[in-house]
């Protein structure tokens, strides 16, 4: 089960770094330079493949099995869920004001701003508030039943650079 929870704060740590280069790119509008688009886009491509494919649908799933086990979490744990989906919105936005850009198409360079805005916050405070108050909560009360529960809610991932939760 520890194994679990490592590979779970380690997806976490891939994605901080992921929204850090993200964060970077953006960065670089306020000098007034060109950002790299096509590394923006992969980011989040990446990340909406990935984390909102097979990370997210798991973590719902513990979600809903903590909230079973620790009723005190319930409503902070609906949030979070709640938050996957304004994090696949916000970033389904910005993938494709940066496809268009990528494309060749002129877009406002404050849209684009907005929307990364949007995302890099929600993200980041969404994965602080698992790795402070859902992980540690989650190690202390599952079972290895909720774990495998937890592990079937999503199909394996074959995706090269995570760390592979659940």
């Amino acid at each position: 089960m520890h194994t679990v929870i490592a590979a779970w704060h380690e997806e976490h740590a891939h994605f901080n770094r992921l929204l850090g280069s993200l964060q970077a790119e953006v960065d670089v509008f306020h000098s007034g330079e060109r950002p790299n688009y096509e590394i923006m886009l992969d980011i989040i491509v990446y990340l909406r493949d990935y984390a909102d494919r097979y990370h997210h649908p798991r973590e719902d799933a513990a979600f809903a099995r903590l909230a079973r086990r620790c009723p005190d979490l319930e409503l902070p744990l609906a949030r979070l869920a709640q938050e996957h989906r304004v994090i696949a919105h916000a970033g389904e936005t910005l993938r494709v004001q940066l496809q268009a850009v990528v494309d060749g198409a002129l877009v406002a360079r404050a849209e684009i701003e907005v929307a990364a805005a949007t995302y890099l916050v929600y993200y980041g405070s969404h994965i602080a508030r698992e790795e402070q108050a859902i992980l540690p909560r989650a190690a202390e009360a599952f079972t290895l039943a909720d774990w495998q529960a937890v592990s079937e809610a999503a199909p394996a991932a074959e995706t090269a650079g995570s760390a592979g939760f659940l």
